[in-house]
């Protein structure tokens, strides 16, 4: 199938789609047969801190678009939190069709600035570009827990830099691994009413299913999940190299990550739909 572009899956999509971060080769293979299971598209995801860990974006980023256009179902690739314009520019010159430009922790009118050009040249070449205003907690230090994005202020922002989706801080922090976060509901609803384009939900990790449906339900469009399919990975490999502690064959216990991984996305994907 050809590669396909956030903005025609967003548009389609009649309620949330996942987005969901790649690490390793085995991350992307599982969430798009996770998504094939259902018949539902899907966004494969790549941040910033995933690039230094590869020591570089093109091994990545070619082997997530590889496994795209041979899925059965729509799948996007997706740069997530970079906060350097020249990783977004490869990132379009490698064939990227989003990017998510990360500028929060600069001053407000520094953030729009920087953020409007950038928005400008990824416009002109074709790729859609989602950004933030309000901090979402827990991203090393960074977002201040608790913050909330002011609807007005969203509107504006999203005005002046031209951007196609924004992410908003409602009440999630990234990096979390037990499902307690508490969404603030009727704020989603009240940027949605307000805000032009698609709002982004990060951090969803942290969110138990049915506030995962409320959320969507409220209004939110685009959902990232990173932190739970890491968990379900490496819970599953520890598992099979418990039951096996004499395997060596790092096929076998990848494997049972990866299957997990498949899992989770499917049910995941589940409850968004």
């Amino acid at each position: 199938m050809p590669l396909a572009g956030i903005g025609d899956i967003v548009a389609g999509a009649p309620a949330g789609v996942g987005a969901f971060n790649v690490i390793q080769l085995e991350h992307a293979t599982a969430i798009v047969a996770g998504a094939e299971a259902l018949g539902l598209p899907v966004v494969l995801q790549i941040s910033e801190n995933c690039v230094r860990y590869h020591g570089a974006l093109a091994p990545i980023a070619l082997a997530s678009l590889a496994v795209a256009r041979q899925a059965a179902v729509p799948v996007a690739v997706h740069l997530d939190h970079a906060t350097d314009r020249s990783l977004v520019e490869e990132a379009v010159e490698l064939g990227l069709g989003s990017v998510m430009f990360d500028a929060s922790a600069l001053p407000d009118e520094e953030n729009v600035a920087v953020t409007a050009e950038v928005a400008a040249y990824c416009h002109a070449r074709g790729v859609w570009v989602e950004a933030e205003l309000g901090e979402v907690g827990g991203k090393d230090g960074v977002h201040a827990p608790g913050a909330r994005t002011k609807p007005h202020e969203a509107v504006d922002y999203v005005a002046r830099t031209g951007v196609d989706a924004l992410a908003v801080a409602v009440g999630t922090s990234h990096a979390m691994t037990t499902k307690d976060a508490v969404l603030d509901l009727e704020l989603i609803a009240e940027l949605r009413a307000a805000v032009p384009v698609p709002l982004v939900l990060h951090g969803s990790s942290g969110v138990p299913d049915e506030t995962l449906r409320a959320a969507v339900a409220h209004g939110m469009k685009k959902i990232n999940i990173a932190t739970h399919l890491n968990k379900a990975f490496t819970g599953a490999i520890r598992d099979y190299l418990a039951g096996d502690p004499k395997v060596v064959d790092s096929r076998k216990y990848v494997k049972a990550g990866r299957e997990a991984v498949a899992r989770e996305v499917g049910h995941l994907l589940s409850v968004l739909s």
